[in-house]
């Protein structure tokens, strides 16, 4: 009786075994799939572009006048050059600002003071120059910047005559605002350059614009203010100034990248 528990014992302990192994067995391929399918699938394409640069460009004409200006007096002291200089300066401002010119629209450039020598002539046997202070010079150079471009040859022309004794130059710019409108304006028409462009380009190839990969635009690109020069000799009185600005070109660019496929 004992014999025969024992044989049934080993046998399930057998049957245990085998099933353990299968189990097992089945797990390991199981994990072994897993790993396979984690495997990462990379797939190649193949994008035809074309690069094209557009250009946008348009003459504006400038909306902001700068005009330098001031007075320069001479004296046999500091305080008395000074004093001298601050009487015509205030007729000078007195003057433009009755033409509408406001005092945001005015700002000092520079203002200095510096002594005047007279250097004689160094003596041939010792070599010593002497040097004789002969008094002060003092200067003040004013800037008017404004939207007024008609009255550019007017202020110039008031300001001379209220004792302004030297205009440094006139110089013309555009508005932060019509920059901007003006950029507005030249980003669709470089784009549109581009895309003509490549239009003429591609067609005897046998191929078309598919698409837009990227669109990179550049810095818009206005002229330095336009100097203009007056005249310091001329009586103004006699006849008005004319002050003529002239149209500045502007342009801005688009690195345009075009998709493309046959027609």
């Amino acid at each position: 009786m004992t014999t025969n528990r024992t044989k049934t014992m080993l046998a399930t302990l057998a049957v245990i075994a085998i099933v353990s192994t299968v189990i097992v067995a089945s797990m390991q391929t199981s994990q072994d799939k897993a790993y396979g399918q984690q495997v990462p699938v990379s797939f190649t394409t193949s994008e035809k572009t074309i690069t094209v640069t557009g250009t946008g460009a348009t003459s504006i004409s400038p909306d902001i006048v700068t005009l330098q200006f001031g007075v320069d007096t001479e004296a046999k002291t500091a305080q008395d050059a000074i004093s001298e200089n601050s009487q015509a300066m205030d007729s000078v401002v007195t003057a433009v600002m009755g033409l509408g010119i406001t005092k945001d629209e005015i700002s000092t450039a520079s203002f200095s003071i510096y002594p005047e020598y007279n250097y004689s002539v160094p003596d041939p046997y010792t070599g010593v120059q002497k040097t004789t202070l002969t008094g002060y010079k003092a200067s003040n150079i004013l800037f008017v910047k404004t939207n007024k471009i008609s009255l550019t040859g007017k202020i110039i022309d008031s300001a001379v005559n209220a004792g302004t004794n030297r205009v440094d130059g006139v110089s013309f710019s555009l508005s932060p605002a019509l920059q901007q409108s003006a950029q507005n304006d030249l980003i669709s028409k470089a784009v549109l350059d581009a895309k003509s462009k490549a239009e003429k380009a591609l067609d005897p190839l046998g191929k078309k614009i598919t698409g837009v990969k990227s669109v990179n635009l550049s810095n818009f690109n206005t002229p330095p203010p336009r100097p203009m020069y007056y005249a310091a000799g001329v009586n103004s009185a006699a006849k008005d100034t004319q002050i003529f600005s002239s149209d500045q070109d502007v342009t801005t660019t688009a690195d345009v990248i075009f998709l493309i496929g046959d027609q």
